[in-house]
């Protein structure tokens, strides 16, 4: 007979009788609490749907000055209250993760905060694509299967993977945190809480969620869950990656004009902000969106953005993101559009995209909020970076093409300022045509990314922004992406450039596409270009990519395991020899195509094979 998770940490009370401290209030850690006297009841029947915080059986969260009150491992560890707190992840706290929205557990320090999963039954009711997870292991890597329980009697089963709190990966962490709570006291740490995501289907209605039921030593802690509101009604127009996070100014009340092309049009836009990487949570002191008139100048007074409960600003808790809300503004096809957003607070470093293709712009030092400010005058710096802001979507339409790559993808080689960019000019074709929907198209390419290895490795401050390897780009760069129909993954170069092998790189991409087609998302790959001539594009680079290339158009079809193949390589390179770009498609450093060559790759793309409806 299986024990349960009660049976199982040696210092949790038996669970026959759970221990449950009834909060009166719970301020902001590190204040005054008024908590009623400890009150002993029944523990719930794990096979009746309850609400997650009914399963709590275990303290992960204590205060500094008393760390004796937490145990999240067995060994008398736990987390700082202080410190989640400082990241903007006091009790109770909202914070939208993976396009969620996941609560804190609104409760006291020192008392039951998570559940150790063991097949308990939670009350999650509603539709949407994705149950997500704020989840980590201790005692090692937790894994198990549960079930997704649907209003019809149909259910679906899920595998989960919450990684260690200790030693789990940076590059797929919600958040990072400085310091253990020990018997012994405080003392420094690398703890992490993970975003884990498990798919759902969109047309059926979730009666409840049983969580994983784990083997080994390792238990899976679940501290948050909630239904990832499907975004079928939404496409995105505009789009990028968080490279990295990367030092900036500081910054000092001072409002960023970001340049962006919308690509397909659309009405009541919404802009997404994200935090990744850091460690503190960032102030959006008020946000605006306009048409480009010329540089930093719009054509009209700009529109103001609103965020629901928090009105015209909004603060983002660390690792979190935000949503703004519709905005009554109509958005032309394939303009450049100005969105300002003011930081009324010093920012030292923030989670930037580094080759933004074009010009942005930062007032002057300590000038305020100019968001509504029609003229550029206040504008007097240039950026090279788009921080903060990473996605645009709007009302309805046919849904999202993900274009999933690296420099080729981000556009390096074009000429900035010109939306010339392969994704871009696939944008322009989609619109110009009626064969297939016109969807947007989503440029998450990242400047130097790899499929298996880090360039920078999801934690700290770094002037490396190339990027977490796309492996673990999946569930912030693709599944969260709104309405996304169809996968274009085009990367591999830097791998076998970085001495990946053929084998390890072909598996990479083999994991990407089965992540994107169990969420019914089409997958389509394309062969890596090739690089002869660059500095260290050795005939031993040129072998390995052509072995995975070898690999693609041979796993590439009906029931293979990419669902079609863009044959990028035969596009670009030069007949008289295929190790090298076709001079007249090369930028010059002979690694990245230029105007020409991005052109091309976009006209080659038979646009049929971005419908999902295709066999």
């Amino acid at each position: 007979m299986r024990r349960s998770a009660a049976t199982q940490h040696p210092l949790r009370p038996p669970s026959a009788v759970r221990v449950r401290a009834a909060v009166a209030a719970v301020l902001v850690a590190g204040t005054a609490m008024a908590v009623l006297a400890p009150a002993a009841e029944a523990a719930p029947d794990q096979t009746r749907p309850q609400p997650l915080d009914e399963h709590f059986d275990n303290v992960a969260v204590s205060e500094d000055t008393a760390p004796d009150k937490g145990d999240f491992d067995g060994a008398g560890n736990s987390i700082s209250a202080a410190d989640l707190s400082a990241a903007g992840w006091a009790p109770g706290q909202t914070v939208t993760l993976d396009r969620a929205d996941l609560t804190v557990p609104a409760v006291a320090p020192g008392t039951p905060d998570n559940a150790v999963a063991d097949g308990q039954a939670v009350q999650v009711r509603g539709r949407g694509d994705a149950v997500v997870f704020l989840v980590a292991g201790t005692g090692g890597d937790a894994s198990g299967t549960g079930r997704i329980v649907y209003t019809d009697g149909g259910s679906d089963e899920y595998t989960l993977d919450a990684p260690d709190w200790q030693t789990g990966p940076l590059t797929t962490k919600a958040l990072a945190l400085p310091h253990m709570n020990t018997p012994e006291g405080t003392r420094d740490a690398k703890l992490r809480l993970f975003p884990a995501s498990a798919p759902v289907d969109p047309d059926r209605t979730v009666r409840h969620v049983e969580l994983p039921r784990t083997s080994g030593s390792a238990r899976m802690h679940v501290f948050a869950l909630n239904l990832r509101t499907p975004a079928s009604d939404r496409t995105g127009i505009w789009s990028t990656s968080t490279s990295g996070y990367a030092p900036v100014g500081p910054w000092d009340d001072q409002t960023v004009r970001m340049v962006v092309h919308a690509g397909t049009g659309g009405h009541a836009p919404r802009l997404r902000f994200d935090n990744t990487f850091a460690a503190e949570p960032v102030e959006i002191g008020a946000a605006t969106v306009a048409v480009q008139e010329e540089g930093a100048t719009a054509e009209r007074r700009p529109v103001p953005v609103s965020f629901g409960r928090s009105g015209m600003s909004v603060r983002i808790p660390a690792g979190g993101q935000a949503f703004s809300d519709p905005i009554g503004f109509r958005v032309p096809k394939q303009a450049n559009l100005l969105v300002s957003f003011h930081l009324p607070e010093p920012v030292q470093a923030a989670p930037v995209h580094t080759a933004a293709a074009g010009t942005n712009y930062l007032s002057g030092a300590g000038s305020g909020d100019t968001t509504g400010e029609r003229g550029g005058a206040t504008f007097t710096e240039k950026l090279g970076v788009w921080p903060f802001l990473t996605g645009i979507d709007v009302q309805r339409g046919p849904g999202s093409v993900v274009a999933f790559g690296d420099s080729i993808t981000d556009g390096v080689g074009s000429t900035p300022d010109t939306a010339r960019r392969w994704p871009d000019i696939l944008s322009d074709r989609l619109d110009a045509q009626s064969q297939v929907p016109r969807y947007g198209v989503l440029n998450q390419g990242i400047s130097a990314n790899r499929v298996v290895t880090d360039r920078y490795d999801g934690d700290g401050v770094s002037t490396d922004t190339g990027g977490v390897k796309a492996v673990d780009r999946v569930d912030r760069d693709i599944l969260a992406q709104p309405g996304v129909r169809t996968l274009v993954m085009s990367e591999g170069v830097n791998d076998v450039r970085a001495g990946s092998s053929a084998e390890e790189v072909s598996a990479g991409m083999s994991t990407i596409a089965g992540r994107a087609r169990e969420r019914g998302i089409r997958v389509i790959a394309a062969t890596i270009v090739p690089c002869g001539g660059y500095k260290d594009c050795t005939a031993d680079v040129d072998r390995r990519r052509q072995q995975i290339n070898g690999f693609l158009r041979d796993n590439s079809g009906p029931g293979e395991t990419f669902d079609a193949l863009l044959d990028f390589d035969k596009v670009v390179r030069d007949p008289a020899d295929p190790t090298r770009l076709l001079p007249a498609y090369d930028s010059g450093d002979h690694l990245h195509p230029g105007d020409a060559g991005l052109r091309a790759i976009a006209e080659s793309i038979d646009l049929a094979q971005l419908d999902p409806a295709r066999p």
